[in-house]
């Protein structure tokens, strides 16, 4: 089993480089489907989800070719459509939640596809009724078969439809969006999820020929076509990565710069993190975060304890929050973590008390942080990864604590951050990489 060891309590210094994101990443590729031509994509980060999803699209038949680091080819001309009935696929598709995402440009291409149970996080129900729905409103004909664990999608031809989704999945949108494009007449969607990466497959798509307008708002409307070209399309960096960066130098004292960030993508990220103390200066594009003795927790106007919680965009996104609470166990003042989207995300803070953070977990959904503001230092345990952010925070909270932590399970880390450990490194951490029988 490979484990972090860490020494924590060292102050970091140097500039960090946010990788390509993970979630426009597994959007991005699963579009190539869409065409028979060649289309290139930049800033491709080097993660194990990532990984496996492009294998999967090589084991359907797409050729991959890697042009340069980040950076690789994809033409789907030849898919075999029988391997999507096959149990590789159904293997492969377990391994990760990316694998949902063929479903819209199969069903758009060759009018059937698979729906396996797909991997990923264990973090709370994540169901696909969105998925499914939207694309029953196309026209498709959903088959489930409750003993093979898989259901199957058909139709003889997709064909616009008004639809008003349920909820604001970004997956949801996109797998619709992705069948729409082709799909005969015109799509028009409402509470359609507006992530930047939402928006990246919206704008990926018309630069290869689709007709999409109200990108970036929740108002879809897709004029659907016979087909699409090939195009070029570099990646954003990681909004995730980036706050994670910034709460790192937060709570570990840190003098850092987050280069390259695209802040006109960022949201509100930036400013939450200021509203729990942590200074920060935009230079250019970069993200420079002073090393910061204290930071204070802001209260509401009437003196109420802070609350922060996910939203759909243009909220908070749920991917940060684990961070979010970790950084303010070094602030002063005390705030109301709630994570509204699932119900599974926050019960790593028991490993957090154990380091010695006041943490009151108020039931599945809500914790309330206590700052400790430096008065008492965190201490060196045990633990092991639950999840992709969770086991991120983990990592960040060792490396504020004094003494030694061991960090187990870091294949769910290597699932979303690229090389974390040598980037940390460059910076002054002291962490390595070992494997535990």
């Amino acid at each position: 089993m490979n484990a972090f060891e860490i020494i924590g309590g060292k102050k970091l210094k140097g500039d960090i480089i946010p990788q390509g994101a993970k979630n426009e990443a597994l959007q991005i590729i699963c579009a190539c489907l869409l065409t028979e031509k060649k289309v290139v994509i930049n800033n491709i980060p080097d993660i194990i989800d990532v990984n496996n999803l492009i294998l999967l699209l090589q084991q359907m038949g797409v050729k991959v070719e890697k042009l340069g680091t980040g950076s690789y080819s994809f033409q789907a001309d030849k898919i075999d459509t029988d391997f999507i009935y096959s149990q590789e696929f159904l293997s492969a598709s377990s391994k990760l939640r990316g694998s949902v995402m063929v479903i819209g440009p199969l069903m758009a291409r060759f009018g059937k596809a698979l729906v396996p149970k797909p991997g990923g996080d264990k973090i709370g129900r994540r169901r696909l009724d969105t998925h499914i729905i939207g694309l029953q409103k196309l026209g498709a004909d959903f088959i489930q078969d409750q003993d093979k664990g898989f259901a199957v999608l058909k139709a003889d031809k997709l064909k616009g439809a008004y639809m008003l989704l349920d909820e604001a999945s970004v997956t949801g949108t996109a797998n619709i969006v992705m069948a729409a494009v082709l799909a005969e007449g015109e799509t028009v969607i409402y509470n359609a999820a507006c992530e930047p990466y939402l928006q990246q497959l919206c704008k990926m798509l018309v630069s290869m020929g689709a007709k999409i307008s109200g990108i970036a708002s929740n108002l879809l409307t897709i004029q659907g076509i016979g087909s699409l070209h090939g195009c070029e399309h570099t990646m954003l960096p990681d909004m995730i990565e980036i706050g994670s960066f910034i709460g790192l130098a937060a709570m570990t004292q840190s003098e850092i710069t987050v280069k390259n960030v695209r802040f006109d993508q960022l949201g509100i990220i930036p400013d939450v993190f200021k509203k729990l103390g942590v200074y920060l200066e935009v230079k250019n594009d970069d993200i420079y975060i002073p090393s910061q003795k204290n930071y204070e927790v802001e209260t509401f106007l009437d003196g109420g304890i802070l609350t922060i919680s996910d939203a759909p965009w243009p909220g908070l996104t749920p991917d940060l929050l684990s961070i979010i609470l970790v950084t303010a166990i070094h602030a002063k003042g005390s705030v109301l973590i709630h994570q509204k989207m699932f119900e599974s995300r926050l019960f790593f803070v028991d490993k957090l008390i154990d380091m010695g953070a006041q943490i009151i977990l108020c039931d599945p959904h809500r914790a309330t942080v206590i700052g400790l503001n430096r008065q008492h230092s965190l201490k060196g345990l045990t633990m092991a990864s639950p999840d992709i952010r969770a086991g991120v925070a983990l990592l960040f909270a060792a490396l504020s604590a004094k003494g030694k932590s061991t960090i187990l399970n870091i294949d769910q880390i290597d699932r979303g951050y690229q090389n974390i450990d040598q980037r940390l490194i460059n910076i002054g951490a002291d962490i390595k990489r070992v494997n535990i029988g």
